[in-house]
């Protein structure tokens, strides 16, 4: 049984410890995780090509897999020769320990996100914050219906239920919203939960999270400074693809606001692909090998990388390449 509100709560969860990346997704417990950040002017490769960084930066475990330049809604899969851009919102892969490699790179001053306040005591506020008071988190929820407010604070011992409007700026300053570290709106108002972030953002809060019913506010976050827009159906859906088999397809998963699908395979012993370098694979320019996971470990597959039956692949490609690239896993 799937909980679209579950989802979400673990969703931010994993926010909030990837500080400084907008998305991230798991890979078979961490072997791999996908994480997405925009580049700010500070990151050291932005001005490098794909190709120039990997020489100056070779020891480093992880590899971008897709680009969305500021302001277009074109997915880029990059090649050696593609160059990193301010602005640029990137979809890294990466195995241990790339996370942090990543984030020293990318320019981000390292914060600590221990104070965190939730507007709405809905059901994902609810489990985000149970959640995050289970993970030691200080947890400040604001919750306008008295009756839920009541019966929150009766339910959630380790956070302070705060009844009142959080629409209100002066409740918000009561609460010393420029003091939390992180601000995660999650009432039934798309509008609301936009609002309110950017309000939390000029109040010098570092991470803020809103949850939207409308995919089309997904461009508009890149422009308006909310770190992160999270969508319950989208999270459901995916969730629920990853058991839709395919033909070779074991697992699929849609990049957020990116023309663009992670696709999991498990290699056969008489795949095209098997036993065979990457280098010398003919393989579609729309589509770039992310990551591999051999025997519970993550790896970065790089040109000399062989192949082997056993491994499963993920792949990163446009949706007009799927059936070329499950091709060579046939």
């Amino acid at each position: 049984l799937i909980s679209p509100e579950s989802l979400a709560a673990s969703e931010i969860e994993l926010l909030l410890n990837q500080y400084g990346f907008n998305d991230t997704y798991e890979f078979e417990g961490g072997a791999l995780t996908m994480l997405g950040l925009r580049l700010s002017r500070t990151a050291k490769f932005v001005g490098k090509t794909v190709k120039e960084a990997a020489e100056i930066y070779s020891e480093l475990h992880f590899i971008p897999i897709a680009i969305q330049r500021y302001g277009t809604q074109y997915t880029i899969i990059p090649r050696g020769d593609t160059q990193f851009k301010e602005n640029d919102k990137v979809v890294f892969m990466t195995s241990k320990g790339g996370d942090a490699e990543l984030f020293d790179l990318s320019g981000k001053v390292k914060t600590e996100i221990k104070n965190i306040m939730i507007l709405g005591g809905s059901k994902i506020g609810f489990k985000t914050a149970r959640d995050l008071c289970k993970s030691k988190f200080n947890v400040k929820l604001v919750e306008s219906r008295q009756s839920i407010a009541e019966d929150l604070a009766d339910r959630l011992p380790d956070a302070l239920i705060i009844c009142g409007d959080g629409r209100n700026v002066d409740i918000l300053d009561e609460e010393n919203i420029s003091d939390m570290d992180a601000f995660i709106s999650v009432t039934g108002n798309s509008e609301t939960n936009i609002m309110s972030c950017l309000l939390a953002k000029s109040k010098g809060v570092k991470k803020t999270i809103a949850l939207v019913e409308n995919m089309d506010y997904y461009q508009l976050s890149q422009s308006i400074g909310i770190d992160t827009l999270i969508n319950k159906k989208l999270l459901a859906a995916n969730n629920i693809f990853r058991y839709i088999r395919k033909g070779e397809v074991v697992a699929m998963t849609k990049l957020t606001n990116m023309n663009a699908e992670l696709l999991e395979f498990v290699v056969k012993p008489n795949s095209k692909i098997t036993n065979k370098q990457i280098k010398d694979l003919d393989f579609p320019r729309s589509a770039i090998f992310g990551g591999v996971i051999r025997d519970g470990e993550g790896m970065i597959p790089l040109g000399s990388f062989k192949i082997e039956a056993g491994d499963r692949v993920v792949v990163c490609c446009l949706p007009r390449s799927i059936s070329e690239v499950e091709a060579f896993f046939s």
